[in-house]
């Protein structure tokens, strides 16, 4: 890599918000049917399990379309430009046919292709502007990181803007992502700070697997997973039983969930621009340290809360909101910088592709546990992610 430039890029501000706005736009499809879960349920006659299945499939999609392209090595030798705004549209087409499933299972297929190409948008946004910025890239990619964190939550406010109709919320989430993929097809370059290209090489996987600093890395960012999808996941279904237990009707309680929804998902974008700029000074591991911390215990702590004043179940909500994620860009810069120069797109697909599987065994469980043994444990158990990850960025501070 070549070595810092005295004076950064002029124009790295302004790749930073094109890049931005592109990932606030085209993640906008990942929650598509979460937010819509009551409408599609009624639709089709599904239980819960069935609609938690519509979300674990985009998991299983952006593992399919991560796991590809880390074998593929497409990250390292596809230029980012076409990769990303292809992949865009692609999966904007993908999330728009949801409205012509004629039922439940072609839906299934329809939220698998829009994870599959959604692994081309994701991902590829963390190297990219890490080639813009070498000084204040924990900032960067917190930065973008916070953009598709807010981007996810939008639908959930949309849902409950437009009264909770279907049409309204996959269209906007569609034509967002077009956006995206024009965005990043007009506007965006590589940066100054490119990394090496190589000739493809199977060899790159077990080049990123045998490094002892990406092993660890990798290993904290699994335990930052185990946490994260399921909340974001099941945070509203927690706050519609806390509006149903207090008499609302089932139109309020969803409007409610919808709303409180989207502030404690969006919350997260807030944390990771900050912990982006704790990170550049105080360094990645002790502040992901930190967030997982936070995080593990507002996990333990929330599903007690149930019946406790709204205000106080809101407010811890929104502070778990705020940390849950604020640790995810760090595992991502923590990889660009320790990772082998020629395979740091392969090990941000590879670590992004277990990362994704992990989550559909704690998406799937949380329900199960919240059915027998109500929200504590539910929740409780997703405090066993940010342990092993603080441990794994122990060892990696002591490698270092």
């Amino acid at each position: 890599m070549p070595s810092p430039s005295p004076t950064p890029h002029p124009h790295r501000w302004r790749i930073l918000a094109l890049l931005s706005a592109a990932e606030l736009l085209g993640m906008s499809l990942w929650f598509t049917a979460s937010a819509l879960a009551p409408q599609l349920r009624e639709l089709w006659h599904l239980d819960a399990q069935q609609a938690a299945w519509l979300t674990t499939m985009v998991q299983l999609g952006f593992v399919a379309g991560t796991a590809v392209a880390a074998l593929l090595n497409l990250a390292d030798v596809v230029p980012a430009r076409p990769y990303f705004a292809v992949s865009a549209l692609c999966a904007a087409a993908a999330n728009a046919l949801l409205l012509a499933a004629p039922g439940y299972a072609p839906a299934l297929a329809l939220r698998f292709a829009t994870g599959f190409f959604l692994a081309g948008v994701y991902p590829p946004a963390m190297k990219m502007i890490a080639t813009w910025f070498q000084a204040g890239r924990g900032l960067a990619i917190g930065t973008v990181v916070g953009a598709l964190t807010l981007g996810k939550a939008t639908p959930y406010l949309i849902h409950a803007l437009e009264g909770a109709r279907l049409r309204p919320v996959v269209l906007a989430a569609s034509a967002g992502a077009v956006i995206a993929a024009l965005l990043v097809g007009w506007g965006y370059r590589d940066g100054p700070y490119p990394f090496a290209r190589r000739p493809f090489s199977w060899r790159l996987v077990g080049a990123v697997v045998r490094h002892g600093p990406t092993r660890l890395a990798i290993g904290g960012y699994l335990g930052h997973m185990w946490e994260l999808y399921a909340m974001w996941t099941w945070v509203a279904v927690f706050f519609f039983d806390v509006f149903s237990l207090r008499g609302g009707t089932a139109e309020a309680a969803s409007r409610g969930s919808g709303l409180v929804g989207f502030a404690v998902i969006g919350m997260g974008a807030a944390g990771c621009v900050l912990a982006g700029r704790w990170a550049d000074r105080l360094g990645r591991a002790r502040v992901a340290m930190a967030a997982m911390a936070v995080s593990g215990g507002c996990a333990l702590l929330i599903g007690w809360l149930e019946a406790a004043p709204l205000a106080i179940v809101v407010a811890v909500a929104l502070v778990w909101g705020f940390a849950v994620v604020a640790d995810s860009a760090q595992f991502s810069a923590i990889v660009t910088e320790v990772a082998p120069a020629h395979a740091v797109g392969t090990a941000l697909t590879l670590q992004t592709s277990l990362g994704f599987l992990l989550t559909t065994v704690t998406i799937s469980a949380v329900p199960h546990l919240r059915d027998r043994f109500g929200w504590p444990l539910a929740f409780g158990m997703l405090a066993l992610g940010p342990a092993v990850g603080i441990l794994m960025m122990r060892r990696l501070r002591l490698t270092n």
